[in-house]
């Protein structure tokens, strides 16, 4: 099918239409300043949903094309994540800018090739860490950045449901690596040393419940991060906590109306070293309350800040590094887990 694009649009191909790409035709599409010009995929019966659904969009199963297509500013990969290197260093050796779902690559040395090529070519690796353009994780960084914890403890989250049973990577790639990304975020801060260990209840396939911790260098106050994810639960859990010095927060992702409780509560160290310990520590108990929070699809966020950075050159919230700096800590994590828990140095 032959499109016809509209002049000064920012123009698009999405590559694979699966469980993903039905979303980024969506939310690109309802940009003022963008359309979807392709939809690429090798399997026709999904072609035929995009034509029923899209019959504006061209639809195509050779991606050459589209990368021949010099009317295409950007192409959005939503593929395995085996073909993520292959395909975003192609879409870059062909000058267009690159969205990537997550997690950016398998490897370190692929995502830090990606990187190079990018920055080389002055084009925008945009990683698609969908949970940090959340109005919820938005405004915790605000908390944070305003002090309103004081300093940070803790960061302890649990992902949890009945499958999706993925069959190419483990638990910890799939489900781990959205609570990596929102703490690289809102942390701003690079663990020293992983811990994973994991099992796998199907044989011949990847862990499906795993438990990370993650160890910092930071000595005053300690820190520590712990995240805990499982395909094998009876039930859907999405909550994070986050205690600080002075407040601490539940996200809870899955509460319709209070996202985030944010508590006044915590203890009070003496520093009388005579006293006995029960009387050195002591509890405040204060208010908790629920902030406000915007009703806004965090992937129209995304998207708009990827065709935004696109057109200015800004770099992006998750750019390339951002990816690269999960991937490091999950391939930390896959060693551990290899080892039976031993710390892995990152």
């Amino acid at each position: 099918m032959e499109n016809k694009f509209m002049l000064g649009k920012f123009n698009i191909a999405i590559i694979g239409y699966g469980y993903w790409g039905p979303n980024l035709v969506r939310n690109f599409s309802g940009l003022d300043n963008c359309q979807v010009a392709y939809v690429c995929d090798q399997r026709v019966e999904q072609l035929a949903l995009v034509a029923k659904h899209h019959p504006s969009i061209a639809t195509t199963s050779d991606y050459q094309h589209v990368l021949a297509d010099t009317s295409v500013n950007a192409v959005a990969i939503a593929t395995p994540v085996s073909t993520h290197f292959t395909l975003a260093m192609q879409a870059l050796a062909a000058g267009k800018h690159v969205w990537i779902e997550k997690p950016l690559t398998t490897t370190s040395q692929q995502a830090s090739l990606l990187i190079e090529e990018a920055k080389r070519r002055k084009l925008i690796l945009f990683v698609d860490h969908t949970f940090v353009y959340t109005p919820a994780v938005r405004r915790i960084k605000q908390l944070i950045d305003l002090n309103e914890l004081g300093d940070i403890y803790y960061y302890d989250s649990t992902r949890v449901n009945l499958g999706l049973f993925q069959s190419d990577v483990s638990v910890l790639w799939d489900l781990a690596v959205h609570d990596l990304a929102i703490m690289d975020y809102l942390l701003g801060l690079q663990p020293s040393a992983v811990s994973a260990t994991g099992i796998a209840h199907v044989p011949r396939a990847p862990e499906n419940m795993a438990y990370l911790t993650l160890f910092f260098d930071r000595k005053s106050p300690p820190l520590i991060a712990h995240v805990h994810v499982n395909w094998l639960s009876p039930i859907k859990i999405r909550r994070t906590l986050i205690g600080g010095s002075q407040k601490m927060i539940v996200y809870d992702d899955l509460d319709a109306t209070e996202k985030i409780k944010l508590y006044d509560k915590g203890i009070m160290v003496a520093n009388d070293t005579e006293s006995q310990y029960q009387r050195r520590v002591g509890y405040r108990t204060g208010d908790m309350i629920a902030p406000q929070l915007l009703m806004t699809e965090a992937l129209h966020v995304a998207a708009a800040h990827f065709v935004g950075c696109c057109q200015t050159g800004e770099t992006p919230i998750t750019d390339g590094n951002a990816g690269l700096r999960v991937i490091c800590i999950l391939e930390a994590a896959s060693e551990s887990l290899s080892r039976n828990g031993y710390p892995i140095n990152l």
